[in-house]
């Protein structure tokens, strides 16, 4: 490919909107272009690494049996009520309606489509096990878009299906895709750990995250000090440290104008421990709940809708004024008595707390939890801090921010259920098919590379990833004995195997060598009038610095060397 007539338009400083290293990187090294918020092209070189991530996905995926299929990015409304999703799944999914006021959806994932293909072609455990997967286009409506396409509206995602016909076979599937993950990322040159999860939307079973540990993730993990014990924040368990205070009568205390949790303790003078907030959760045509946690934690939302269901939510400033009468910041659980009510288990035997009074301007002294208030749960429901201690060994938890590669879920049975999808076992019985569900974010991959490997000086691809693996440099290209020096190279390394870029433009050196750099190619071959006296080329290696002074006749060997050298490194990894 010769740079004069290619798609590349590199950026000399940093874009304004870029948000983290990888959506810099992306950006000025010309990978992507940003159409509306969250929908972005890929140019040539990003969908060259998009179809080197593809090609490796598919090899390992074939591997363990996978057959690979391609579904429908539109899906008719009728297929998510069965599922129960086209309510639980809210304003994250993209919705429209066809000429004939048909309702249809842009699909987020295809586990409904995947069980009606199972309900019309599966009839008996002869068969049974199957895999099916696809690389295809999703769609969220994400509420903010950010990092670049890490976080996007458009998004393409290798997502596979397991089908088995017991647990047993789930177990089988579910190992199998992990052992897979693990080679695709190795496979990428990416640095991740396998956490715990949660499986959201998808299922309420086991669930594993792929997670990079990088600066510029949009996830952050909690990981213990002492053990092995990791998990996504949102969902992970943690030790703390029951507090309670002196047990005296309950008062109304004024708080004018204080409501957040440091206005309350900073005008009572007291430490947020001594706090109880109450959270307002509401879901359509579902009776509304009370959440009380202590006020040196976060809430865990996602136990939350594990607890209760997807479609519950916190409740409106004006919903909250209308069942409680009083304004958020103020409200409580003393004296309510039609809300269940769940607590977080550090709350059990609380006394001596500080909760809203359901009254403008006032909290209350003294909350006793067990005297004072009828609980229907204790739960876990806050979200880990740091400091708090490891469930499995009591060590000091800390958090890392991540970015999430890929995630693997057992579905059971709950879309074979609810859409029907049945065979006939060795018995002749009828039983819903066993599902799991597996994904992999192509642009995530993509991405990671960036925020691992590359530099203030741009990306710098692992070899399996690159979009070129040479980048020829030919400097004063007007200098006829310089071209015919560089056509000969490139010749013998496009036969050698080598894919190339030649930067043939009639600009400065420097220019050439900082877009190589921001490019990220791997390999640097540079052709210059002091090499042409001499026939000699110079090498650099992008990932090490490294420097060599080549013969022409030697320059297959030493870049297949190279070439070599990088894939060990990868697969050293």
């Amino acid at each position: 490919m010769k740079y004069n007539k290619s798609l590349i338009a590199t950026l000399r400083e940093d874009p304004k909107e870029a948000e983290s290293k990888s959506h810099r990187i992306l950006l000025r090294g010309g990978f992507i272009r940003q159409l509306a918020s969250g929908i972005h092209t890929y140019l040539p070189l990003g969908w060259r690494i998009l179809l080197k991530i593809s090609s490796i996905i598919r090899e390992e995926m074939d591997r363990i049996g996978g057959q690979e299929l391609l579904m429908p990015a539109l899906s008719p409304k009728e297929l998510w009520e069965e599922s129960g999703r086209w309510n639980e799944y809210g304003d994250d999914m993209f919705r429209l309606t066809d000429r004939k006021e048909r309702d249809y959806c842009l699909c987020p994932t295809h586990e409904e489509i995947v069980a009606d293909i199972a309900r019309n072609k599966i009839r008996s455990y002869r068969d049974l096990p199957q895999i099916w997967y696809q690389i295809q286009t999703k769609f969220r409506d994400e509420p903010r878009p950010r990092f670049g396409v890490l976080r996007s509206r458009q998004f393409i995602m290798k997502d596979s299906y397991s089908l088995d016909s017991d647990e047993q076979g789930l177990d089988k599937s579910f190992n199998l895709h992990k052992d897979a993950y693990m080679k695709i990322f190795n496979r990428c040159g990416l640095d991740f750990v396998i956490v715990e999860a949660s499986g959201g939307l998808m299922g309420t079973g086991e669930s594993k995250e792929f997670m990079a540990l990088v600066d510029g993730g949009e996830d952050q993990l909690a990981m213990c000090e002492q053990c092995d014990y990791r998990a996504n924040i949102q969902i992970a368990e943690c030790k703390g440290e029951h507090k309670s205070f002196a047990d005296t009568a309950v008062e109304e205390v004024a708080t004018p104008e204080k409501r957040t949790v440091e206005e309350v303790t900073q005008f009572l003078n007291v430490s947020p421990q001594n706090l109880v907030k109450s959270m307002f959760f509401t879901a359509p045509n579902k009776e509304p709940v009370l959440i009380l946690i202590r006020g040196d934690y976060e809430i865990r939302e996602e136990t939350i809708t594990t607890l209760l269901g997807h479609d519950y939510g916190p409740a409106t400033a004006e919903e909250i004024k209308r069942h409680f009468g009083a304004e958020p910041g103020f409200i409580g659980p003393v004296g309510i008595q039609d809300l269940n009510i769940y607590a977080d288990e550090l709350l059990h035997d609380a006394k001596g707390m500080i909760t809203g009074a359901n009254r403008d301007g006032y909290h209350i002294k003294g909350l006793n939890i067990g005297r004072d208030v009828q609980i229907k749960e204790f739960a876990n429901l806050r979200k880990m801090k740091i400091g708090d201690r490891c469930i499995k060994c009591g060590g000091k938890m800390v958090a890392q921010t991540a970015l999430e590669l890929g995630h693997i879920f057992k579905l059971g049975t709950k879309y074979s259920i609810s859409l029907g999808a049945n065979f006939l076992d060795e018995k002749g019985q009828e039983k819903p098919i066993i599902m799991g569900s597996y994904g992999i974010g192509l642009e995530r991959i993509m991405a990671c590379a960036c925020e691992q490997k590359g530099d203030e000086r741009g990306a710098a691809w692992p070899i399996s990833l690159a979009p070129y693996d040479i980048y020829v440099a030919i400097l004063n290209p007007l200098d006829k004995d310089v071209t015919q020096l560089s056509d000969e190279v490139t010749q013998l390394l496009t036969e050698a195997g080598f894919s190339t870029i030649i930067d043939d433009r009639n600009v400065s050196a420097g220019i050439k060598f900082n877009d190589s750099d921001l490019i990220g190619i791997p390999i640097r071959v540079t052709v210059g009038p002091k090499g042409v006296k001499n026939n000699l080329v110079d090498i650099f290696i992008r990932e090490t610095d490294e420097r060599f002074d080549v013969a022409k006749s030697e320059i297959v060997a030493k870049c297949s060397d190279i070439k070599d050298m990088l894939y060990r490194r990868i697969n050293g990894h």
